[in-house]
This record gives C-alpha cells, structure tokens and sequence, in this order.
C-alpha cells in the first residue's frame, strides 16, 4: 500500500485535481532554494540538501548533528541540545551563526539578521522536513550575509490530499517530545496544522540545588493556500503563514574549572541557580505568486517576525574560573557554594526584536542570440531592530545551615541602567539581485550574478530607564556592489566540472560606527560525478578577506573583552578542502546498504595586523577546526526495519586570536577534539506505524566543546530515547 502523503519535501502525491496538484508543485518550488540532490548537481557551485528521509532514519532534534555531516560546515556545540546553534560555512565565523544566512521556506529566520545578526532564535529542528546549505556565487541571490554560505530550513509543507503524521518520543533525562501534524487540499485550497513540543529535566545536576537544568519548548505552525482554477488565463497562488514559539530554557554561560570538569562534567556551579531563557517569537508570512506566461513567473513575499527574550544569567565569573584554573583554592570554593561569594550580577538580558520586509521576485526565460536565459531579478526592502533595556540583579552566595543561597542586594534602576544595557539598534536595508542562467552549448552553462545592498544601522543609547535624555548616538552606512560568476562543465559518465568567483559580504552589527563590512573575494574550484548508486565531489575554496570582522557578543567576545557591536580583525585568507563520497550497496538478500562520507579540511590565518594591534598576522581565527569528517551508514530492508550508525569527529577549535602565538600558553585557550557515535533504528509495525530507538554519542564521550565565555562546557552524554511514528 502506498502511503497517502510522502514526507519528503519535493516528491508529490499524483492528485485527480490538476489545480491542486500544480498549486502543491509551486508551493513546493517556493520553499527551497536548492531544491533535489539533482537540482544540487546543476549548479555552479558546492550545494547540499538534507532530505526528510534522511533527517527520519537519526531521528535527530540537535541542528548541530545534521550540520556536521555537509562539507564546509563547521558548529560550536554550546547547552547540548543545538538551542542556539553556533554554525560557521568556510571558515566564516560561527558565533551565533552570526555570519550565515538563516532562512525557513526562503524567508529570513534570524530576529534581526542586519543590525543583530546573532541567531538567539532557532526554530524546533524537530518539525523540519529538509536542509538546503547552498555555497558559491549563487549566494549572491540572498543576504545579508554572503561570503560563507546560507541555510535554508523547509518546514512541513501542505500535504497534497487529507492526511497526517504523528510522533512521539521518550528519552533519558525525562525526555519527551510530540511532532503532530494534519492537512488537506482541495482544488483550490490547501491547510496544514502543525505543532512541536519537547522537553527534559536535563543532564546537568546544579551543585546543592533542587532546580532542573533541562528546557521546555513549543512550536505551532498554520499554513493555508488559495489558488485559481484550471482554466483562470493567470494561475495565481496565495501562501499564509503563521508560527508562534516559546521556550523555557535553564541554560547558562557559566562552565566549569577544568579539574571540575574532569571529575564531573555535568555538574554545574550554584551561582548559576537562577539562570534562565525565556523566550516568545510570532512570525507571519504571505506570498503571492503568479504565472503571467509559460516563461514568466512573479513572486511577492511580505513578511513580519517578532522575537521577545530574556536570558537571566549570571555575569563577569570568568575571573574566577581563571582563578580557580590556576590554583586559587578560595575562589574554587566560591565557585563550589562552598564559601560566601559577594556581588553576584544576574543580568536580565532582555532584548525586543523586530524584523519586516517585503521581496519581489521574476523568473523569465527568453531567447537572446540564439541562446536561451534564465533569468532571475529580485529586490526586497527589509527593516529590523533590537530594543535592550537591561536591569541587573546583585546577590549574595551566603552559607547558611551548610548550603549556599542567593540572597538579594539590589537591582538597578533609573540612571544605573544606561549605556549598552538600554540602547535601540535599527537597519534598514535595500537590496537587489540579477542572475542569468545561460546554456552557451550542450555541456558549458555559465551564471552571472550581480547583487547591490544598501544598508543604513543606527543605535541610540540612553542614560536612564526613562528614556527622556541621550547618552550618544551613532550610525554606520554601507553601500556594496557585489558581482560574481560560476560555470559548470558536463564531461561523459556523469563528471561535472564546476567553478566560480565572487565578492562576498557581510555587514557590521548597528552597534558598530565606522566599522567596514566584512569583505573578501571567494573563490571555488571542483568536480562531481553522480554514476549509478554513486555520488563524489571535491571541491576546493579559497577566501581572501580585505576586511574581517568579528560580530562581538558575551559569548563570543572580541579581543580586549568587548562583547557589543563588531570589530574590524584586518586582513586574512581562509582555504581548504571539500569532500564527500556516497554510495548504496544493494545485497543479493534483498538488503540495502547506504554509505556517506564528508570531510572539510581548513587552513585559515590572519595576514595583517588589525589597526588596533589586538589581533595579529599569523593569529589563529576563533572556533575554526582544521578537520572535520563525518561518516554515516546503515542496513535496511526495504520499508520492514532499518539500522544506522553516525560517526563524527572534530578537531580541537582556539577560543581567541592569541591562541598558538610564539610564548602563548594554550593550556586554557582551546577546545577538544570530539569523536562522537550516534545509532538509530525503526521497524515497521503496522501500515503507516513504526518503532523507532535511538542512542546518541554510544560511548559517552565526554569532551571539553566550549571554554567561552564562563569555563569549560560539555556535550551531550549518552542519551537513549524511543518512540513511535505514525502517518494517517
């Protein structure tokens, strides 16, 4: 029995309504940025989709377990649980994935992506049904961000008739998580409900404390289409969107001492008792699209985000981590709750974003001296800022009957609240797009792209809660032409050669003034080849950066400690080395055998002093591994049950510009190398129904993945969960 609706994003239920099947083929279209493996292949340059079969057999929730596996992408793993991803492409920084385009169905994600551009929001990426990672000049048909490469998450689309999808799922840790999800379409209209929802106690114990350290998240989605008739002269198609999330997270930037962390990973220091994330985000989105002809299509995208957050956490600790790191036996028991410990800030860290925008966007295809153009124009208008208005919280760790407890001071108010901690920053942005896909003969297909963004960031701050009197006032305009090409070269038996150049940017934050976007020249070179069961490609890159800059953040701070705003780190190259091999193996049994392998190899370093002389030639770039590899098989029998394993490393990762310096002491200044292996496995009890098992990281591998900016933290240990999955 073939099941009504297949959760893979591109493959389409055969529907009796022509209208409806064509309104699913576009909607679908509009969704990605890729497209298919296939689709992938045809551009000139390194593209990946992630497709819900593959996202269904790891079962994975963490982002951050499906990134490792595309080459050219590099994370920072942070709480465990990829809750706000750190992801980087080519050596592009990875703070916050600050400096990567996030998109969901096409449609900017990050709350503030031009004057905030660090991603404190992240969708559930339980409820995704695919990942586009897309690299190279055709870039250039996004931003802001365009030097590294841009992630494109596709939501549940509208399924093709009426049907649904249930899963359920229990885990270690008091682990729970439910995806649900029902729609239907019709010949003109088409709906989808959706939610998402997990939570865990966690698996970190805070020290002579009853409070869990686990999250609670919830996602909901509706989605509704209308569409004209068979027999309208202009197939016309309208989008809605609406999600909402919110999320309760007991996380913290407080880590550990490195003796601390080798007794006891997953423990954590009592003064970070209170700290939490609270947050909600709203986002509306609608898109119009019209077939004005066989060789015309306009597309219209209006979209509203609206993020609220506040991260309570405890601040300035570092020095006595640093403290305690070096043998101060005084701060190691303050650290402990073992001893009093006065003037504990706990900072509300609350911040209101808001994100609008609208695009336009034609596709025409038309013959010009005797060749054949496909071409692409596009502009959008897109408006953003962040509100901080931030009080802190002082206490005291007080020893009291044996055990420590928080017990208030003071909290700041009026005049005390100015600077930095009470500032609007805002964007406004114009940006347009030309690309022309041309077959100049049957092998050589040429693309050339031209992108133009202006950018106009500002940011008030002010001397007191009121708001009646300014500190300062500062602002930072940035106006780049942006221009690139690529071109690929079909030879016999499935080899693709592919090529291309362009000029990449990626602009300051609105807290900066009179900083230089991030600029470099990127270049790529490489060849596929797609035969049979087999699927290659190498492909090597290669940035030179006239302007690197480094978006500074609490937990990624810049040299000298600054953690607002962006800094201009000089000049730098970053080269390296994609590769992936794939292939599946069918047995005479009847069994399949489905094998991946990637890896990323990088060499990146700065090549001139920064005009401050923080960071210098030859200095390491931060939270950049050399290597990363990845290797992924299985054994299924056909729908019946299946088996994989996931094994992935990465290498050891500096934490600051003066890591590996001539005379630096890197004891405390990088991260672990990580070898971590994942196992799943399903089977098929009934039509539609399967158990499912997964056990992430087997051998509990336990590894220091980030030291910034509060001490040492860990990965997720061993974690097992099972469920079940049924579709209807």
């Amino acid at each position: 029995m073939t099941p009504r609706f297949s959760r893979s994003l591109l493959a389409t239920a055969i529907v009796t309504a022509a209208t409806a099947a064509h309104a699913q083929e576009q909607s679908l279209n509009e969704l990605v940025i890729i497209g298919d493996e296939s689709s992938a292949a045809a551009l000139p340059g390194s593209a990946h989709v992630v497709t819900s079969e593959h996202l269904e057999t790891m079962k994975y929730t963490d982002v951050h377990r499906v990134a490792r596996e595309v080459p050219g992408v590099y994370l920072q793993e942070e709480d465990g649980y990829g809750l706000r991803p750190n992801i980087g492409i080519r050596g592009s920084g990875s703070g916050r994935s600050g400096k990567v385009t996030l998109m969901e169905d096409g449609v900017l994600m990050a709350p503030a992506p031009y004057s905030g551009p660090a991603a404190y929001y992240f969708p559930s990426f339980g409820r995704m049904s695919g990942v586009e990672v897309l690299k190279g000049p055709d870039l250039l048909r996004y931003g802001p961000a365009t030097v590294g490469g841009a992630i494109n998450l596709r939501s549940t689309p509208i399924p093709s008739e009426a049907s649904g999808h249930l899963t359920t799922e229990l885990a270690e840790n008091d682990g729970k998580r439910v995806h649900a999800w029902y729609g239907a379409s019709s010949e003109q209209v088409g709906w989808l409900l959706e939610t998402h929802q997990q939570e865990t106690d966690g698996f970190k114990d805070i020290r002579q404390s009853d409070r869990e350290a686990g999250f609670d998240k919830k996602d909901f989605v509706g989605k509704l289409r209308f569409n004209s008739s068979a027999d309208a002269a202009i197939y016309q198609q309208l989008d809605l969107k609406v999600d909402y999330s919110e999320e309760l997270s007991h996380e913290t930037y407080l880590g550990l001492t490195d003796a601390d962390f080798d007794a006891d990973p997953d423990q954590r220091y009592f003064a970070s008792e209170r700290d939490n994330m609270d947050t909600q985000r709203t986002g509306f989105m609608a898109r119009h699209l019209a077939d004005l002809s066989d060789d015309l299509t306009v597309t219209t995208t209006a979209y509203y985000n609206e993020f609220k957050r506040n991260w309570y956490k405890a601040a300035g600790l570092n020095s006595l981590i640093n403290d305690a790191n070096s043998g101060d036996t005084d701060a190691l028991a303050q650290l402990r709750g073992e001893a009093d410990l006065d003037g504990i800030d706990i900072k509300n860290n609350a911040r209101e974003y808001e994100s609008q925008g609208i695009e336009l966007k034609a596709d025409y295809r038309l013959a010009l001296a005797g060749l054949t153009h496909n071409l692409t124009v596009g502009a959008r208008y897109h408006e953003d800022e962040v509100d901080r208005l931030q009080p802190v919280d002082t206490f005291n760790q007080v020893i009291s009957n044996g055990r420590p407890v928080l017990e208030f001071v003071s909290t700041t108010s009026g005049t005390d609240i100015s600077g930095s901690n009470n500032a609007v920053e805002k964007a406004e942005a114009w940006s347009a797009y030309v690309a022309d896909r041309v077959a100049l003969t049957d092998r050589l297909t040429l693309t050339g792209l031209l992108r133009f963004e202006d950018i106009e960031t500002s940011r008030v701050r002010y001397n007191e809660e009121g708001r009646s009197s300014v500190q300062d006032r500062s602002s930072n305009d940035t106006s780049e032409l942006l221009p690139g090409i690529g071109a690929t070269y079909d030879l016999d038996n499935g080899v693709t050669l592919l090529g291309g150049v362009h000029r990449g940017m990626v602009p300051a934050g609105a807290g900066s003034t009179d900083v230089d976007p991030e600029i470099s020249i990127n270049y790529e070179l490489g060849t596929r080849l797609n035969r049979g069961a087999g699927r290659y490609e190498l492909i090597g890159f290669y940035s030179d950066y006239s302007n690197t800059v480094q978006n500074c953040s609490v937990a990624t701070p810049c040299a000298g400690g600054q953690d607002s705003g962006s800094v201009s780190q000089g000049e730098s190259r970053i080269q390296g080395i994609e590769a992936l091999a794939a292939y599946e193996f069918a047995l005479d049994n009847g069994l399949q055998v489905p094998v991946q392998a990637t890896w990323t190899f990088t060499d990146a370093e700065v090549t001139k002093d920064s005009e401050t002389g923080e960071v210098l030639k030859g200095d390491n770039l931060v939270y950049l591994p050399e290597n990363v590899f990845s290797v992924r098989t299985g054994v299924r029998q056909g729908d019946s049950w299946d088996v994989f394993v996931n094994i992935a490393y990465v290498d050891d990762m500096c934490i600051d510009n003066t890591c590996d310096r001539s005379g630096t002491d890197n004891t405390f200044r990088k991260t672990d190398s990580l070898t971590v292996v994942d196992l799943s496995g399903s089977y098929k009890v009934a039509e539609g129904a399967r158990l499912f098992a997964k056990l992430d990281n087997v051998f509990d591998t336990r590894k220091i993945v980030a030291r910034t900016p509060d001490g040492a933290r860990p990965n997720l240990p061993m974690t097992a969960a099972v469920g079940l999955s049924i579709d209807f």
